[in-house]
């Protein structure tokens, strides 16, 4: 059964970090690449950021270059999204999303609350 897992969400300060991880299971992990999305109350869902298959490729939304950073460790299956100087525009319900060829698998989601 595919499961993705995100966790480390929380109530942060402005300026603060935070880091997220996603678990992932029941699929070739290493064979995916792996999207954050993050969706804000009232707002649509946005691509946060994505990471190739074997890490050595990023990519970033404006709103977040230079203070997110994507990682993955292969070996545990996870991906985690570094989040430092946050704002409180980051407060979101944050996804991880799993995708190779036609296979989307998602997560549930951790909501990040940035407020002082």
């Amino acid at each position: 059964q595919v499961q993705l897992v995100e966790s480390g969400g929380g109530l942060v300060q402005p300026g603060r970090s935070l880091r997220l991880s996603c678990a992932a299971s029941g699929f070739t992990f290493s064979s995916y690449g792996m999207n954050w999305f993050r969706q804000a109350p009232g707002k649509e869902r946005e691509l946060v950021g994505y990471i190739g298959p074997s890490g050595r490729y990023t990519k970033y939304a404006d709103s977040v270059k230079g203070r997110f950073t994507i990682s993955r460790d292969n070996a545990k299956n996870t991906v985690y999204l570094q989040m430092d100087s946050l704002k409180p525009d980051d407060t979101a319900v944050y996804y991880c999303n799993a995708i190779y060829a036609a296979m989307n698998y998602w997560g549930k989601g951790t909501l990040v609350t940035v407020s002082s």
